[in-house]
């Protein structure tokens, strides 16, 4: 399931750019070393709902292809997107989940980290972008809805999970994202 807790980003930051005043944050593909800053990263994160250490050891090992991670001078985690190929349609990225440290907020980091990871020439042959987000999760939506603007592509709803059936009344309704179809973004 789908959280974001970036706040107003800003999509036309480049990667890696530095804001007067901003940190300087490298991003790159996550190592299994980065699993531990990645659950601590997500507790950081309420109300992204946290994973067990070994899903998030998984998502920076087996799923690093199609993840990406932010980190500071420091090396303190903060950003991280864990996502993956959808099996029967390997053309289609699912964005699981996108966490923001507080300290990054308002830098556009959710926006940049999306667009670094589609930058990569592994996956240059992703056309389309799906995710799962709440009704009342506006972050999130105003995320991808500037990501579809930024890639020119148009956007598709559709409930995924329903509250009763799917989460027994626990979690409310997950709607799917759809995004694309869509080119490849270009590195700057």
């Amino acid at each position: 399931m789908m959280d974001n807790n970036e706040g107003n980003a800003d999509p036309d930051s480049s990667r890696g750019a530095r804001d007067s005043g901003a940190p300087s944050i490298q991003f790159r593909q996550p190592q299994p070393d980065d699993g531990i800053a990645v659950h601590e990263l997500i507790a950081r994160c309420p109300p992204l709902d946290p994973n067990s250490r070994y899903c998030n050891l998984l998502q920076c090992s087996h799923f690093a292809d199609t993840s990406i991670i932010a980190v500071a001078e420091d090396g303190n985690a903060l950003g991280f997107i864990s996502g993956y190929r959808v099996p029967a349609r390997p053309d289609t990225l699912f964005v699981w989940q996108v966490a923001v440290d507080a300290a990054a907020r308002g830098l556009g980091l959710g926006s940049r980290l999306l667009l670094g990871l589609l930058e990569r020439p592994d996956l240059a042959d992703i056309h389309y972008l799906e995710t799962t987000i709440g009704h009342d999760n506006q972050a999130s939506w105003a995320l991808f809805e500037r990501l579809a603007r930024a890639l020119s592509a148009e956007t598709q709803t559709t409930t995924l999970f329903e509250s009763q059936r799917h989460f027994d009344g626990c979690h409310a309704d997950e709607v799917l994202l759809r995004i694309g179809p869509f080119s490849a973004p270009v590195a700057s």
